[in-house]
């Protein structure tokens, strides 16, 4: 099939590209990072109309974001508010005109109001519902990243840890999160692609492993990363809760699991996130 993926560069766009491509897709990357031609915060784009144009599915992984820290200190801001609205306007305007069949990828936070990076992913999943497209929850998708500023637990604990003996928590780490390997997550997305006729635009596709780890437990797993390589590191607890999700939990639906099951443990993704990561520095 011939793949348009908003969002190429990302952390899941940069997996799925890679994936696609491996099963024999065409796949046409669509990325800010590629240069200007290539921001979807420019309304009209004309790239994003011919890519559309010629497109036999979309992946709508676009989005202004990134992990605790940078929602903590960007998700309140005009320009975060702005760009995202921009971004789906464009976009969907696109997707509209050309009937393109297409997945936009939101947030498990989709329902918590007091979060403006859930009320943005909320817009983005009205728009789909209109459009009859299909909506995807994530639940805390994690492989490698090469925006630190933007990059969330996994890869900034180990890329702190490479880098400090002691590394300080933004949290106390008592809260729980459902943690996804990307080429898990990749495997999934290929599937409601090419099954993409037997799903409803109202269905709940949560893709996630639907089991929790807490963040202290994380950082359990990464040092015992390091100790395999002969490096003490010490993950510090804050004083502080969560202040982005508040420590709030949704529960995911299982309707995905009737054609795709996750296959990779929170351990053994972390270590191999942790040996990518290890390897690109030597």
């Amino acid at each position: 099939m011939k793949v348009t993926i908003l969002g190429s560069s990302g952390q899941i766009g940069a997996y799925l590209t890679e994936y696609l491509r491996g099963k024999g897709h065409e796949v046409t990357e669509f990325d800010i990072v590629n240069g200007e031609q290539e921001d979807l915060t420019a309304i009209p784009n004309k790239k994003l109309i011919h890519d559309i144009r010629l497109s036999d599915f979309v992946f709508f992984l676009a989005f202004d974001v990134g992990g605790s820290r940078y929602l903590a200190k960007y998700q309140h801001t005009f320009e975060f508010i702005n760009n995202n609205a921009r971004l789906m306007a464009n976009a969907f305007t696109e997707i509209a005109a050309n009937n393109v069949p297409f997945v936009f990828a939101s947030s498990q936070m989709s329902n918590m109001s007091y979060s403006p990076y859930g009320v943005m992913k909320r817009v983005g999943e009205l728009y789909t519902e209109a459009l009859k497209g299909l909506t995807v929850h994530f639940w805390n998708v994690y492989g490698i990243e090469h925006d630190y500023e933007k990059s969330h637990v996994i890869t900034d604990f180990i890329r702190k840890g490479f880098e400090n003996d002691t590394v300080e928590m933004l949290t106390d780490g008592t809260e729980s999160r459902q943690f996804l390997y990307a080429e898990d997550c990749c495997e999934a997305l290929e599937t409601i692609m090419l099954k993409y006729n037997e799903f409803k635009s109202e269905d709940k596709l949560h893709i996630t492993t639907h089991k929790y780890a807490t963040i202290k437990e994380v950082a359990s797993i990464i040092t015992d990363c390091f100790k395999e390589i002969g490096k003490d590191v010490t993950y510090q607890p804050a004083a502080t809760k969560d202040s982005v999700q508040l420590d709030k939990k949704n529960e995911a639906d299982l309707y995905i699991l009737n054609w795709w099951l996750p296959k990779t443990s929170i351990e053994e993704g972390i270590k191999k996130v942790f040996t990518e990561m290890k390897n690109a520095r030597i």
